[in-house]
């Protein structure tokens, strides 16, 4: 059975976000990767037995976790690679998000609300395939919510552990703003360019 490769993912020093918490986070997102396969292992070996049913239904509910928990952090971290890097003026992501209707900034700041919704989750900015345009999204934990048929083009992770250890609970928004300080939105361009096309 082919298996899920965990990538390796060159990322500098950041801002407000430690190398401690950023090896703790490395850690969590192997996990992923590593349960990602091995639930799909356990389903090859229960097969399809009808005495396995029950089993085989409640392994598959967990792929979906396991699943976009390593593809959304592989989004996640891969943001900050190269360091942080300022959107181009005439971006095709900064013109398409324009040309939906209203400002960057405008889109900037909604998407930082989004981020500061209760709870534990994502906010993801996805392209949509079907009808050719952005939208962003609030994901609750990393399987419950997330859009169908859309390429994630910024993901930002929401859980306690991306961000408790150095910020405290209160400091959800610092956090949100130094996200941005660090991104290299070079990379976030190059995905939007990717699936755009």
């Amino acid at each position: 059975m082919k298996k899920f490769e965990e990538k390796k993912f060159n990322i500098p020093a950041l801002k407000g976000i430690s190398a401690k918490t950023i090896e703790e986070h490395l850690k969590l997102y192997s996990g992923y990767v590593t349960n990602a396969n091995l639930v799909m292992e356990k389903i090859a070996a229960l097969g399809s037995d009808p005495a396995n049913a029950y089993a085989v239904s409640e392994i598959r509910r967990r792929f979906s976790f396991e699943f976009n928990g390593m593809r959304n952090h592989e989004v996640y971290f891969s943001s900050f690679e190269g360091g942080p890097k300022p959107l181009p003026a005439n971006s095709f992501l900064k013109r398409t998000i324009e040309a939906e209707g209203g400002t960057f900034d405008g889109w900037l700041a909604y998407f930082k609300s989004v981020a500061l919704t209760r709870g534990i989750g994502w906010a993801n900015l996805y392209f949509d395939r079907a009808s050719k345009r952005l939208l962003t999204s609030w994901v609750d934990e990393q399987h419950l919510g997330q859009l169908q048929d859309c390429a994630l083009i910024l993901g930002l992770d929401m859980w306690e552990h991306s961000f408790v250890a150095d910020y405290q609970p209160s400091g959800k928004k610092n956090y949100v703003e130094d996200f941005f300080a660090n991104l290299n939105w070079e990379v976030i361009e190059n995905n939007f360019k990717a699936v755009s096309k």
